[in-house]
């Protein structure tokens, strides 16, 4: 009895109990890929406390099969983005590529769909390649030269040719190339072009001429109309006088008739409206004419009687369906009131618009994505008089119920000189997390681009978990809200999009939630740049700062960003070359600066990016450290311009974690 006792009181002993505990996780070990240097050992037990965060996947629409209701997406299902094939609502996705770089797109043979192209770079490069996947066999055959960076494919309309961009004779310029896909022996240049902005965006309906787009800038470009046989050249297009307002263009696209082109373009507006030229005389006919918001996604039914469309609303997506009535030299909207998706989510995001090539099957397929879901594939069809709607991909969250994700409030601020900045608030459920909240600013990149109230994937294990409330500002030179907003941040205005910022740090305090002693800034491409930007102009009003693939100096950010890049980029920030812009982007760059930068700054950066090369993110590195500000540095030599790899993003997550709980936090 007595030792039944002395066993017993043994076995609910606490000493007992302290050694029944599980030892601790040896920390993460980073692959040989990645290049560390002052961020501490990543404690064994975070993978496995984030993991849900870091399961979330999206599927992308890439094009429809052309006689069958079938459709490529993009998706992950291991570390990449990869093709897959699904044949009907709800159903399996099946693989179809398989590599270690991801997958950017993909389009089936337009008559038959018995292969597909697909394109995609190696390690991060940009450097696409497109190769053809054929059905019968499984075989895929490369079809540019392996080396240069060549542009999306565009079919003709027979499916026999494709036509696209290529910097394969000097590696600045974007010339025509043309290609039989069954013969790669086939590929020529069709024409020389002069700039890194030209995108071939359709075939006329005969196939005899090609349409292409020519970028200057986010506030510049043109049409021109190209001879498909001989690549003779002529601009649709006119130029606008000298010291006059430019015109921008995108998304044209042949009318079926043949006699004008259908496009976006914001001549004679604030927004980018749907218009119809005339090919004859040049005359536009805008179909949307009182629009408030830009057009930013669309497209055409294969019969040309259908358009669909989407309008950016303060961020928020609307979709539309319009129906096209041909006229002598124009087109114009029917008669009858315009059809409305009616969306999954309360503030959707969608892209991707793509008809049917069939017009009997009706159908458009799209891109949906909210705060609460990743990005999934629908399809609507209002044939027949009908508004039918399918969910054709459900994709993952890591078993984290939807409700679970915060849907963000739209907030707006004044800036310095009384311009009205906007962006959006995610806050903590108040009820787990009382108090004032630290606070996350993750600035976008672009800087042509706008924060949109998409999926936050791993970002909401910082909401959800660590109670920080994010806010995302869509700071002057921010599309969606005009051409005049959108060069507020040009040349030498550049520091006044950091004053919106700093208006924002004077914004912080009416929120009674939020807590003004403890904010990080963040962001990735020019939000780097706008990142340390703030970190060396606004140091006392911030406790850190994380930069991803950021600029440091514009002027060796251009001196050495790839060649076909550099002229676009000089458009928006200024030409290096001139002496006043020099001295002014040396003055003002963050490295040049750096001594103001005192508070911790997190670095990542990919190896292979050819947009903003890894010595801007070394040069910043190496003059902290000599200041012996606290600097982390991550860098992968097998990415670019972000992290695509599932694994190099899971340890980039967990080490932003650590930097929050060290530097943020307490």
């Amino acid at each position: 009895m007595n030792r039944i006792v002395l066993l017993a009181s043994l076995l609910f002993s606490p000493l007992c109990l302290l050694a029944a505990d599980p030892p601790a996780k040896p920390p993460i070990v980073p692959g040989d890929n990645l290049v560390i240097d002052s961020i501490p050992p990543i404690p064994g037990e975070l993978p496995e406390q984030v993991s849900r965060y870091t399961e979330s996947r999206a599927a992308a629409m890439q094009d429809w099969h052309p006689i069958r209701a079938e459709m490529l997406i993009t998706t992950r299902f291991g570390d990449t983005n990869q093709l897959h094939q699904i044949t009907q609502p709800g159903g399996a996705r099946t693989q179809l590529t398989f590599f270690p770089d991801r997958v950017d797109g993909g389009s089936f043979e337009p008559t038959k769909g018995e292969y597909f192209i697909f394109t995609k770079g190696a390690g991060g490069n940009e450097f696409n390649q497109h190769y053809r996947y054929d059905f019968a066999t499984g075989e895929i055959t490369l079809l540019t030269d392996g080396k240069s960076r060549n542009g999306g494919p565009t079919w003709s309309n027979k499916g026999d040719r494709i036509a696209y961009n290529s910097t394969r004779r000097n590696g600045a310029d974007t010339d025509i190339y043309v290609e039989s896909p069954t013969d790669p022996k086939s590929d020529k240049m069709l024409a020389e072009v002069k700039g890194g902005g030209w995108d071939v965006v359709d075939w006329s309906p005969d196939d005899k001429q090609l349409l292409l787009l020519e970028g200057i800038s986010a506030n510049e470009s043109y049409i021109w109309i190209f001879d498909a046989q001989t690549g003779a050249k002529k601009e649709l297009t006119r130029r606008p006088a000298e010291g006059a307002e430019k015109v921008a263009y995108s998304n044209a696209l042949s009318a079926k008739d043949g006699k004008g082109i259908l496009v976006t373009t914001d001549r004679e507006s604030e927004f980018q409206r749907l218009a119809y030229i005339d090919l004859a005389s040049g005359k536009h006919t805008y179909l949307i004419p009182d629009s408030r918001f830009d057009v930013d996604h669309w497209d055409l039914s294969q019969d040309g009687k259908q358009l669909a469309y989407t309008l950016n609303e303060n961020g928020v997506s609307t979709l539309h369906m319009m129906e096209i009535v041909p006229g002598k030299g124009t087109v114009s909207a029917g008669a009858k009131k315009d059809p409305t998706f009616n969306p999954p989510l309360p503030a959707v995001v969608i892209s991707g618009l793509r008809f049917h090539r069939d017009p009997k099957q009706g159908l458009l397929a799209f891109n949906v994505a909210g705060a609460r879901s990743p990005s999934d594939v629908y399809t609507w069809s209002t044939a027949g008089g009908k508004n039918v709607t399918a969910r054709w991909t459900m994709s993952e969250t890591g078993g984290i119920p939807a409700t679970r994700f915060v849907e963000p409030e739209l907030v707006k601020w004044k800036s310095f000189d009384g311009k009205e900045i906007t962006g959006f608030l995610y806050r903590p459920d108040a009820a787990k997390f009382p108090g004032k909240r630290p606070v996350i600013i993750n600035i976008h990149g672009g800087p042509e681009a706008q924060q949109r109230p998409g999926f936050l994937a791993r970002n909401n294990y910082f909401i959800n978990e660590l109670g920080c409330a994010i806010v995302f500002p869509n700071v002057r030179g921010s599309d969606g809200y005009g051409k005049t907003f959108l060069k507020l941040d040009n040349g030498l205005k550049r520091e006044d999009s950091y004053k919106d910022i700093s208006a924002l740090l004077d914004w912080i305090p009416s929120r009674p939630e939020l807590d003004a002693g403890r904010v990080m800034v963040t962001g990735g491409s020019y939000g780097g740049f706008m990142t340390l930007a703030v970190a060396s102009n606004y140091a006392d009003r911030i406790r850190c700062a994380l930069d991803v693939v950021g600029i440091s100096n514009l002027a060796t950010f251009l001196k050495n960003t790839e060649s076909y890049r550099r002229d676009l980029r000089r458009a928006e920030y200024g030409d290096e070359r001139d002496p006043k812009m020099a001295e002014f982007m040396e003055r003002t760059a963050p490295l040049n600066n750096a001594q103001k930068i005192t508070k911790p700054l997190f670095v990542v950066q990919g190896a292979n990016d050819p947009r903003v090369p890894k010595s801007e993110a070394e040069q910043i590195v190496q003059t902290l450290k000599k200041q012996s500000t606290p600097v982390w540095f991550l860098m992968a030599k097998d990415e670019g311009h972000g992290f695509a790899k599932k694994k190099n993003a899971d340890f980039q997550f967990y080490s932003t974690v650590q930097f929050i709980r060290e530097f943020l936090l307490k």
